[in-house]
């Protein structure tokens, strides 16, 4: 994939002096100036903006311009930043202690509220991350299956777990090979990597391999290549056939637990997983996570079970207050109804200013999530797994990305990344989105 050298309009530069300044002190302390690639800008050319504060639906950067958020740091802000409820539960948890190393009645308190919106998960443990919640639930699967191989689907992203970076390969059931440096092919070697919604090589690899394999870990509905959306049959056929040779279902909900339902995208879509890994919004903005699903699976973790996983710092109290006081708000005053009318809206705007520039995109969304794939023919082609995702202009994409920031919008700096919307956006912040994005289309 190239990457494409676009940079910001000389009137957007001479804005972010004081990000480029920041931008260079950092590049002189950490590789590549910041501490996840995803804020590197690698995908839209240019440099990273660097953000002092954000309220609600807006972010503001260390030179003062203000920007309506659609990343909401890459999805935990369902609510918008800094909602009251959050902010005062963390206060109260730090006048008490910030870290204790001992168990607590709140991260029961958050497990309870866990268990009573994910249809599936009947216990659950609390982590940090996202990638540790998919490396155990891994580890898991292989304990409790006594097998060793995995099927992942390309453009799927489960954390930086050695087994998990892998690239897919060329047929349908191709054995995965490293896709980072120290990455081993040891490592990948039980890793099968699979187009997403593709049926048919699903079946072939469990009919090739369905008694050594111990999960099918997928997104339900995909936010790492883009928004891509599953099928009905993809679905049902994965959830059959890890029944039918003894493997468990695993879905990655770090992006859509708690967004496009309170159950998550296991709810909205009627799949029963037999175990789920969630991150983002379930800390409410502090780095927390869990695994959770069917009791006699997670029964097999120690101390109850032989399977190893520990963490220091796991059910902090801080990100515990954060995540229970969201998902206590989450539950009582749901915001599901206005987010889907706030997305519709989105969408069709976005439809209709592409068409009305003649630019081919093909646009996917549910609930809240939503990316617009930039495309190079004269039709748009519908975006169904990493062989089409990964055919998108992303130089037109980056384009895009610096017209809307010139104009105060802040989206995924990468054509392979979900925006997502929050409760604190308005109509009127839809209807200025759409504007924008107008107008910069136009001068594609």
């Amino acid at each position: 994939m190239t990457i494409p050298a676009t940079a910001p309009s000389a009137a957007t530069a001479a804005r972010r002096a004081a990000s480029h300044a920041a931008f260079a002190r950092a590049r002189r302390l950490i590789p590549g100036g910041v501490n996840s690639p995803a804020r590197a800008f690698g995908g839209v050319g240019g440099e990273p903006i660097f953000f002092k504060s954000a309220l609600g639906q807006w972010l503001t950067d260390i030179d003062g311009n203000a920007y309506l958020d659609y990343i909401g740091s890459w999805g935990p802000m369902i609510l918008g930043h800094r909602h009251p409820r959050v902010v005062a539960a963390i206060e109260r948890a730090l006048a008490a202690g910030t870290s204790y190393g001992a168990p607590t009645e709140a991260e029961s308190r958050l497990a309870e509220l866990i268990i009573a919106a994910v249809p599936s998960i009947e216990k659950v443990r609390l982590v940090s991350s996202g990638t540790e919640a998919a490396m155990t639930a891994v580890r898991l699967a292989r304990g409790f299956t006594g097998r060793d191989k995995i099927v992942k689907f390309a453009g799927n992203y489960h954390g930086h777990a050695d087994s998990l970076l892998v690239a897919a390969g060329s047929s349908a059931a191709t054995l995965g090979a490293p896709d980072s440096p120290g990455v081993t092919a040891g490592t990948a070697r039980d890793t099968i990597v699979l187009e997403y919604n593709d049926v048919a090589g699903l079946e072939a690899a469990f009919a090739a391999a369905g008694g050594d394999i111990a999960a099918v870990l997928m997104e339900p509905v995909v936010g790492n290549m883009g928004l891509v959306v599953p099928t009905q049959e993809f679905l049902g056929a994965a959830r059959d056939l890890c029944t039918r040779h003894g493997g468990l279902l695993v879905c990655d909900e770090v992006m859509t637990g708690f967004r496009l339902a309170l159950g998550g995208a296991q709810q909205r879509l009627t799949i029963a997983p037999d175990l789920t890994t969630l991150g983002k919004i379930v800390g409410g903005g502090l780095p927390l996570a869990a695994y959770g699903g069917r009791a006699d699976v997670m029964d097999h973790m120690l101390p109850a079970g032989k399977v190893f996983q520990a963490g220091t710092l796991s059910g902090n109290p801080l990100a515990v207050a954060a995540g229970t006081a969201t998902l206590e708000e989450l539950r009582e005053h749901p915001p599901y109804e206005h987010l889907e009318r706030l997305g519709s809206r989105l969408e069709s705007g976005f439809r209709a200013a592409a068409a009305a520039a003649g630019v081919t995109a093909w646009t996917a969304r549910v609930g809240s999530m939503m990316t617009t794939f930039f495309q190079r023919g004269a039709t748009a082609i519908p975006v169904t797994g990493w062989k089409t995702a990964s055919q998108s202009d992303t130089a037109r994409y980056a384009a895009f990305f610096w017209g809307m920031i010139d104009r105060g919008v802040y989206l995924p700096c990468s054509q392979y990344e979900a925006l997502f919307i929050s409760a604190a956006h308005t109509e009127a912040d839809i209807d200025a989105t759409v504007a924008a994005a107008c107008e910069t289309l136009a001068t594609l």
